[in-house]
């Protein structure tokens, strides 16, 4: 059971597992509603492990900075968004682009691998009430902070939201 001890930033309220240690960023702007949740390696590989990925293809999405997402429209509108106009950009101003499920399943496919229901969807637009969830990926190194610029519209008005200093999951949880 996680018992939430939340601390506001901004808009943004972020989340500590007391059992983990992991965080969750929740941000809900606009009508549009992003909830990052840090997912250690491991858990990644033995998702992907489950389904029969080769090694390779488990060892290259672990590598990733691997969030559990999750995206609601709250705006009571219809409501548009496309995951390859958001990016990661760290203290230094350096951009990383998320890698987007089209671009994960053509990799896969590539491999042979015919799967594509953990990632979240590239882009969607939702009605009223709608929402997706799934993996949402950047390659980062596991030390670094960065902020994560997102995007979406809203009946055709476009918005922009960041939130900051967020990080990938360790490699490992410390030790109790």
């Amino acid at each position: 059971m996680i018992f939430p001890v939340a601390v506001l930033a901004g808009d943004v309220q972020i989340t500590k597992n007391p059992e983990t240690g992991l965080l969750t960023w929740k941000a809900d702007d606009r009508g549009f509603s992003l909830e990052l949740i840090q997912l250690l390696p491991d858990f990644v590989r033995a998702v992907y492990g489950s389904h029969d990925f080769p090694p390779e293809a488990i060892e290259e999405i672990a590598d990733y900075c691997v969030f559990g997402s999750i995206v609601i429209n709250t705006s009571g509108k219809r409501l548009s968004y496309r995951v390859s106009d958001w990016y990661a950009m760290t203290a230094d101003g350096k951009r990383y682009p998320l890698k987007n499920k089209t671009q994960w399943v053509d990799e896969w496919r590539k491999m042979g691998i015919r799967y594509s229901w953990t990632i979240l969807p590239a882009e969607q637009t939702f009605e009223v009430g709608d929402w997706s969830q799934g993996f949402t990926t950047v390659k980062l190194p596991r030390e670094k902070s960065f902020d994560l610029i997102y995007s979406w519209s809203v009946e055709g008005k476009n918005y922009a939201g960041k939130i900051k200093n967020m990080r990938c999951a360790p490699e490992q949880l410390p030790e109790k």
